[in-house]
């Protein structure tokens, strides 16, 4: 484990000199990766998921700071446009599965849960219970989706394609909860009194999620009770600081580096290749949504695409708080498109096989 330290602070900080986006979650997931494959044949490397734990705790934390009650009655106004958009993302990412099974050869199970634009664990603990799928290429797929998106997506909101600095006169309703988010002055000082009540609210709502096997209990379980303090106490959470941000990019980077195992795969060009053309497809398609939900609502193109790309919600989250995206609508966007893809895509995919293996064992 200290070797995994420090070969991701070493990552962090070459990616920080480097100046590169988000520098802290890139760069150790990154150094891990290449470490670990490198230098693993002598040491293992290891990264305990209790520790990326906290820092899911830690950006859940932040997250749940920007749901207030303007945030929550804006986000209300756009429900239709929510299911709107996630019904044409499943229907793009079965499309681009369908592609991906004949040109592969992969059975369209697989393919379809490896383009599923849902959480890594969600994915893969339903890829695990449902028989006939191949887990490593479902793994390895959504990695390589996860990294590119987390590669990609800040390039593109950097990039003078879209402008990477915020402009307020773009955003309407709950930028102005997250203004003052982001305004306000982090300092250590600042944390207390107001951390000795949100921090065991924060621990508490993760731990008591995973006890009843709530989906992505370390993020949503802290967003969800920061939340109730702020909308029904009237309490106002303390910003953290940079550092706390910093520590909680590289807990969830180093982790998210260990598990990719390409060793384990077999065609591994042809998987690889296979994954970063679907992984660049389906970025392709969230740009187009996002374009589309620019022309819905007057919401600033970067919130759009960050509310839209098919990543998980932490690493979408640490974008938006990167760039000083509208983070509530983001937040919003993602935690209704996990909350979807867990409850009603499980039953519809098990539907869908239930449906395909009676049709194949009729005609045998």
């Amino acid at each position: 484990m200290g070797k995994t330290l420090i070969t991701a602070l070493l990552g962090g900080a070459l990616f920080m000199l480097l100046h590169a986006p988000i520098p802290w979650l890139i760069g150790p997931m990154l150094a891990v990766l290449i470490g670990s494959k490198v230098f693993g044949r002598t040491s293992a490397y290891r990264w305990p998921s209790s520790v990326r734990n906290a820092g899911m705790i830690t950006v859940g934390y932040t997250i749940g700071l920007a749901m207030t009650a303007t945030a929550l009655a804006e986000m209300s106004h756009q429900l239709l446009s929510m299911v709107l958009m996630i019904v044409l993302l499943l229907l793009f990412c079965a499309g681009m599965a369908f592609a991906v099974a004949k040109l592969s050869g992969t059975d369209f199970k697989t393919a379809l849960l490896g383009s599923v634009p849902g959480g890594l664990t969600q994915v893969l603990a339903l890829a695990e219970e449902t028989k006939g799928v191949n887990v490593t290429i479902v793994t390895v797929t959504q990695v390589i989706r996860l990294m590119m998106i987390i590669v990609c997506i800040p390039i593109i909101v950097f990039s003078p394609l879209i402008g990477g600095t915020h402009d307020t006169g773009g955003t309407v309703g709950v930028a102005v909860a997250v203004e003052q988010l982001h305004h306000a002055v982090a300092t250590w000082s600042g944390l207390f009194p107001g951390m000795l009540w949100f921090a065991p609210v924060a621990i508490g709502c993760a731990l008591l999620g995973s006890r009843v096997n709530f989906p992505t209990a370390y993020l949503l379980g802290p967003a969800i009770g920061t939340a109730v303090l702020q909308l029904l106490c009237g309490l106002e959470g303390p910003a953290l600081p940079a550092l706390f941000i910093d520590a909680a990019q590289l807990m969830i980077g180093a982790y998210v580096g260990l598990l990719l195992k390409p060793e384990q795969l077999e065609n591994k060009l042809r998987t690889i290749s296979l994954a970063v053309g679907s992984g660049l497809l389906l970025i392709v398609g969230a740009w187009g949504f996002s374009l589309l939900l620019t022309k819905l609502y007057p919401i600033w193109l970067p919130t759009a695409l960050l509310s839209l790309a098919p990543g998980g919600m932490d690493q979408m989250g640490i974008i938006a708080h990167e760039i000083d995206a509208d983070l509530s609508m983001v937040a919003g966007y993602q935690l209704f498109r996990m909350f979807f893809i867990f409850f009603a895509v499980p039953p519809l995919l098990r539907l869908l096989f239930r449906r395909s293996l009676k049709r194949s064992s009729s005609k045998g």
